[in-house]
C-alpha cells in the first residue's frame, strides 16, 4: 500500500509531546459556559407532550411544540444535563444535508434528492431565523464548508463542483501545503458554539413554557397506546397524550431499535487561541469549516476566540456497543490528531492544546436520521443521525410531531422518512464486520480511494460505512 501525507510528512515526536503537555481532558465547549441547573422530576404531572433527551433534538422538539400550539403543555426529560452529550462536545458544524451528503442522498433516494437539499437548506435557514429571533448567543456563523483534497487522486472529486478552488485558491484561502484543491459550500454549513446553542435552545423552551426536567432517566415507557403514555423516572411519572424519544447514541427505550445504530467513538482535540501573527500565518480570514476528503477524514474549525478545534479520523467502536465514559480517553487517538494537526499546520508548530475529549455517534447503516412511530402512533422517535444531528435534529423534531399529529405532511410522505435502515448484526458479527469495514476503509485511504470488493459490496446494499 501506499502512504499518506499526515504519514510521508510527520512531525517530530518532540513536537506532539510538547503541544499534549498540560493538556485537559474535558470538552472545551463545556468548560465555556455556565450551566443553570433544572430540577428533577418529582412525583406525578400529566402532559400533552412528554420529551426525552435534552440534546439537541428533544430541544427542537419541544420548541417547536410550543411554537405551533403555544396552549399545548409540554414536558422535557433529561437523564443527565442539557446538552451534555453528543450536542455539547461535537465540532460545530450545522449542516444544512438531511442525507450526509449528495451522494449518500442520490444513491439511496434519487428521485427525491433535489427536493431533500432543497428542505435542507429551508431547515437551515429555519434554525438561522430561530437564532436571530431569539437573540441566541450560539456564535452562530453562516461561513460555509470548504472540502479539501489532501491527496493528488481527490483533486478530480473537486474538479466539476460550482465551488471548486484549484490549489492556489484554496491555499489563498487557508496555508497549508497539504492542501491540494478545493470545494466551497458557501450557504450549507454554519459554525456554532454546540453547547451555548444547547444551553440557549434549553433557554427558549422554558421561555415558551416547556417543564425541563434534568437528571430524571426514564427507565420505562407504559401504556399500549391506547390510551396516554407513562414514562416512569426514579423519581417521578409523566403521563402523556404523546411522546418523542430523542435519546440518539443511548439505548433506545423501543426494543424494535436496538439493533438500529451503534455508537462510534470520535476524538477531538482544542488549540489554545492563537496570536494574531499565528493567525495571520495560516490566513483563513472567511472562517469556513474545513473537512479533508478520505474515508478517515479530519474536520477543523475556528472558534470565536481564535482557537483551532482538530477532530475525527478515528472512529472507533467497542464490542458491545456500549456507551462508557472510560472510551473517551484513548491517547492513541490524541496523538494522532496531533500528528497531523502540525501535518497540516507545521508553522504552528509551539503551539498547545488546552482540550481533548470524545463522544460518541449514534450511527446508522444509512448514515442519516431514520424516523418512526409506535405504541399505535402514541410514541415518535428519530434517531441514528451519524454525526449530522446539529442541523437535521430540527427537521427531526418537525418529523415526529407531523407523526404524532396524524396528518400526512410533504415530510411524512418522503421515502426517506418513511423508509427504515438495514439493522446492524448482533454481537459478535457487529464488532467483527465494523472493524473489517475500517480496515477496508483504511486500506482504500492508502489505495488512491479505491474502494475494495468488500465495500463494494456493502455498498450494493445499503450497509456502506462513511467515517
Amino acid at each position: 500500500m501506499g502512504t499518506t501525507v499526515f504519514e510521508r510528512r510527520r512531525p517530530a515526536e518532540s513536537a506532539i509531546d510538547e503541544s499534549l503537555t498540560g493538556t485537559a481532558f474535558g470538552v472545551f465547549w463545556l468548560d465555556d459556559v455556565e450551566r443553570p441547573e433544572h430540577p428533577a422530576l418529582a412525583g406525578h404531572t400529566t402532559v400533552d407532550l412528554a420529551v426525552v433527551g435534552g440534546g439537541y433534538a428533544g430541544l427542537w422538539t419541544a420548541i417547536r411544540a410550543k411554537e405551533r400550539d403555544p396552549g399545548r403543555r409540554v414536558a422535557l426529560l433529561e437523564a443527565s444535563r442539557i446538552a451534555w452529550a453528543a450536542s455539547g462536545r461535537n465540532g460545530g458544524f450545522c449542516e444544512a444535508s438531511l442525507t450526509h451528503g449528495h451522494e449518500n442522498g442520490v444513491n439511496r433516494w434519487p428521485e427525491e434528492i433535489d427536493r431533500l437539499e432543497e428542505m435542507g437548506l429551508e431547515n437551515l435557514d429555519g434554525i438561522e431565523q430561530t437564532v436571530r429571533r431569539y437573540d441566541m448567543d450560539a456564535e452562530f456563523e453562516r461561513t460555509g464548508q470548504l472540502a479539501i483534497a489532501v491527496e493528488p487522486h481527490q483533486v478530480e472529486w473537486f474538479r466539476d463542483e460550482p465551488g471548486f478552488l484549484d490549489r492556489e485558491a484554496v491555499q489563498a484561502e487557508v496555508h497549508s501545503d497539504t492542501f491540494l484543491a478545493g470545494d466551497w459550500d458557501r450557504e450549507g454549513c454554519a459554525m456554532v458554539h454546540p453547547s451555548k446553542l444547547g444551553l440557549e435552545l434549553a433557554r427558549v423552551a422554558a421561555d415558551l413554557g416547556v417543564e425541563i426536567y434534568e437528571h430524571s432517566l426514564v427507565r420505562a415507557v407504559e401504556g399500549d397506546g391506547s390510551g396516554p403514555i407513562t414514562l416512569v423516572t426514579e423519581g417521578g411519572r409523566v403521563t402523556a397524550d404523546a411522546v418523542a424519544l430523542g435519546t440518539n447514541v443511548f439505548p433506545s427505550l423501543l426494543k424494535r431499535n436496538r439493533l438500529m445504530t451503534v455508537p462510534v467513538y470520535d476524538y477531538v482535540l482544542m488549540t489554545e487561541p492563537l496570536s494574531a501573527s499565528q493567525l495571520a500565518s495560516i490566513g483563513w480570514s472567511n472562517r469556513q469549516g474545513l473537512a479533508d476528503s478520505a474515508n478517515q477524514f479530519h474536520y477543523y474549525r475556528l472558534t470565536g476566540d481564535n482557537r483551532i478545534l482538530f477532530g475525527g479520523y478515528d472512529a472507533v467502536y467497542h464490542f458491545g456497543g456500549k456507551v462508557r465514559p472510560e472510551y473517551e480517553d484513548r491517547m492513541e487517538s490524541h496523538r494522532r490528531l496531533a500528528s497531523h494537526f502540525f501535518t497540516t499546520f507545521p508553522q504552528l508548530e509551539g503551539l498547545r492544546f488546552t482540550h481533548r475529549w470524545a463522544g460518541a455517534i449514534d450511527s446508522s447503516s444509512r448514515f442519516c436520521a431514520f424516523f418512526g412511530t409506535a405504541r399505535r402512533g402514541r410514541v415518535a422517535y428519530a434517531t441514528g443521525f451519524t454525526g449530522l444531528g446539529v442541523g437535521a435534529a430540527r427537521f427531526a423534531a418537525d418529523v415526529m410531531l407531523d407523526r404524532l399529529s396524524g396528518v400526512a405532511t410533504e415530510r411524512t410522505e418522503l421515502r426517506m422518512v418513511r423508509e427504515k435502515p438495514i439493522p446492524f448484526p448482533p454481537e459478535p458479527a457487529a464488532a467483527i464486520g465494523i472493524n473489517l469495514v475500517r480496515a477496508a476503509m483504511n486500506r482504500a485511504d492508502h489505495n488512491e480511494g479505491r474502494r475494495n470488493l468488500f465495500l463494494k459490496a456493502l455498498d450494493a446494499v445499503g450497509m456502506g460505512f462513511d467515517s
